[in-house]
């Protein structure tokens, strides 16, 4: 059996191809970026998405496709890589006589809706890069062979940076940290360990439609942070700030470019995020087995050893500038 990750340099391509490595089964990575050193067994093909003869390519042989490639909230080009490619993938794997066909979409499809939201509820995405999801999940559904959708909540583990790495260093430093509001909603996160083996599990049963994946829900945002804080013997403490202010000063920064953060972290951030995954479980036999704060917890002892040597990018196993939040960062 071969399996073709798309996406395979990206966060979550590389935590699933070194376990794909580590049960001996056959992969090839389809990304921008050449794998780094220690996937000696897996073949990399190094292209876009886009390109319909690479990929063409790619596919030949290929028993399981996982699509994990996207283009990210902050780098544009989100209609032709999230939808338009996305429907050219499910066509061209067909073709190929692909036998099991899973996408990786998001939970941002559903927007803000009440909590928990099940597979049932329709989708009111509220920023751009949610509707390329989605539309990308609507194809996939209509042309893949043998297609499952995946909407995992917000995941995270070792490697992941981006947005996580900036509030990691933080908590190094002994800085405030900030929550939109109180800090007692629920944001529902994911270790890529349990998301890696969802994509194991999807890869070998039978079943299709739209499966949320999501972390336990330990507590609330504040609840969690503070356990991060304790574990991680810091002088940070937790500040909650009016929400309105915040999230108007948010977007004149993300207007002016001044900004990491995206839409959907300031309507997101003083919300509950939990998504039922019960369905998983039937389907799948999937539960997961880390809550968000042992997420937190791995993520950042992996970035107390290792977090800043990564290089400055968008991705999420990049460094982010913090732009105007360092000014923040300096006085807190």
């Amino acid at each position: 059996m071969t399996w073709l990750v798309t996406g395979g340099s990206g966060f979550l391509g590389v935590h699933l191809l070194r376990r794909l490595n580590e049960r001996g089964i056959a992969a090839r990575s389809l990304d921008l970026e050449p794998l780094e050193d220690g996937f000696a067994d897996v073949e990399s093909v190094v292209g876009d998405v886009r390109d319909e003869g690479l990929v063409r390519r790619a596919l030949e042989g290929v028993d399981v496709l996982i699509h994990a490639a996207a283009a990210l909230p902050s780098g544009g080009n989100l209609e032709a890589v999230n939808a338009s490619a996305t429907a050219q993938l499910a066509r061209l794997a067909r073709e190929a006589g692909v036998r099991r066909s899973v996408f990786v979409s998001s939970g941002v499809v559903y927007g803000i809706l009440p909590p928990p939201v099940n597979e049932t509820a329709t989708p009111h995405p509220c920023e751009p890069y949610g509707r390329s999801k989605l539309a990308a999940e609507r194809a996939w559904l209509e042309v893949a062979p043998a297609p499952l959708v995946l909407r995992p909540s917000a995941f995270i583990g070792p490697e992941r940076l981006g947005v996580f790495g900036i509030l990691f260093r933080w908590i190094g430093e002994g800085r405030r940290i900030y929550t939109l509001g109180n800090g007692a909603n629920r944001y529902q996160l994911l270790d890529v360990s349990d998301l890696v083996h969802a994509l194991e599990l999807a890869a070998n049963r039978p079943g299709d439609g739209v499966l949320n994946v999501g972390g336990r829900v330990s507590g609330s945002i504040r609840a969690d942070l503070e356990t991060l804080i304790e574990h991680a013997g810091s002088r940070s403490r937790v500040v909650g700030i009016p929400a309105m202010p915040a999230k108007a000063a948010l977007a004149v920064l993300d207007a002016a470019h001044l900004s990491p953060l995206q839409r959907w972290h300031r309507l997101s951030a003083d919300r509950d995020i939990v998504f039922d995954c019960t369905r998983a479980e039937a389907v799948l036999g999937w539960t997961p087995a880390r809550s968000g704060a042992e997420a937190l917890i791995r993520s950042y002892d992996w970035y107390r050893e290792a977090g800043d040597s990564r290089p400055e990018g968008i991705a999420h196993r990049s460094r982010w500038r913090e732009q105007a939040l360092g000014v923040l960062r300096r006085v807190s």
